[in-house]
């Protein structure tokens, strides 16, 4: 199915369930990322204008090329430099991020400002405007979780090595967090967060450091070169179907008449990445071999979590298996 196809449809599904955002003013930074630009994409769709923000260091002109007319605008800006906008924003979505580990010990500063600086910018428009506001966090926030909290609720604080090669992420996520928080406290501005878990699709990069396990399997996998896994390929992930994870930020960036809630959306499903590379070895018809690698420090052992939270408080679930969103990315990537 076409890009255009699932944002249609995913768009309709939303309506269906009361989430409508026609002629809504939104501010969404990081707009032309991987995740960003879809959300710019079901929001035009949808009615709404749209300012994307972004200063193309890992976001791709290519995935906003399509987006054009005056309901949307893109100026290219580094979020952690102050910007001013006229435009009365209803809603602003930060996230605006580096979040590639392999980007982690090439730019800590960048990821460390855009979640820090990034973040007070987001939120002092937000304020100016008396916009809603919503941040996209992260399951790096739970580090690497004790074993009797996984799944991994919401209110799990949290194992976070914070000199380790990670830190600058998940540490800086973790202040992201703090901020929005504080704004709410001290400013009562209409904040909510969502903790995002591992998501794949069209448009996620897999090319040089930008590469995510997901696309770097595929793009393996199809040219018949080594399946390059991490470890003993046994510490797992739950990996979310980009449609899905939309669905779940675009509700609770609509939910009206909360307080600062913080969800995880993520599969409830856990999946080795052994079992992963297989998996995708087998939907290609791929001649690839799997070759192990050393394990980076402090790379997560286990990564699920509860998603009680978001079926109580959204009503919502993940809909696309993960042999389903697979064969759907394996036909885009080819």
């Amino acid at each position: 199915m076409a890009v255009e196809e699932e944002v249609k449809d995913l768009s309709r599904s939303l309506r269906r369930d009361g989430v409508d955002f026609e002629d809504w003013q939104v501010l969404v930074t990081g707009g032309a990322g991987f995740l960003g630009s879809w959300v710019c994409d079901v929001l035009l769709e949808q009615g709404a204008r749209v300012t994307c923000v972004d200063n193309l260091v890992s976001g791709r002109e290519e995935n906003i090329g399509h987006l054009t007319g005056d309901r949307f605008r893109f100026v290219k800006h580094d979020i952690s430099r102050p910007i001013v906008f006229d435009t009365p924003f209803d809603l602003v979505i930060h996230m605006a991020s580096r979040a590639s580990p392999f980007e982690f010990t090439r730019h800590p500063i960048q990821i460390l400002k855009a979640n820090t600086l990034g973040i007070w910018v987001a939120l002092g428009i937000a304020k100016k405007h008396g916009s809603r506001f919503l941040y996209t966090s992260t399951s790096e926030v739970y580090g690497n979780p004790d074993p009797g909290f996984v799944p991994t609720p919401e209110s799990y604080h949290g194992n976070v090595n914070p000199l380790g090669p990670r830190g600058c992420y998940d540490e800086a996520k973790r202040a992201g967090e703090a901020f929005v928080t504080a704004y709410h406290t001290q400013h009562g501005l209409d904040t909510r967060m969502v903790r995002i878990f591992n998501t794949y699709g069209p448009r996620m990069r897999g090319d040089d450091i930008y590469g995510r396990v997901v696309p770097r399997f595929i793009d393996q996998a199809l040219s018949n070169k080594p399946i390059t896994v991490f470890g003993d390929g046994t510490q797992t992930r739950s990996f979310t179907y980009v449609t899905d994870q939309i669905n779940g930020i675009l509700r609770l960036a609509a939910k009206e008449d909360v307080d600062n809630p913080v969800v995880n959306i993520g599969s409830n499903r856990e999946t080795s990445i052994i079992d992963l590379a297989r998996l995708i070895i087998r939907l290609t018809g791929s001649d690839s071999e799997i070759t192990f690698h050393p394990l980076p420090e402090d790379d997560p052992l286990r990564r699920c979590p509860d998603i009680t939270r978001a079926r109580e408080l959204l009503g919502w679930e993940p809909k696309v298996g993960l042999e389903e969103g697979l064969r759907r990315f394996i036909e885009h990537v080819k």
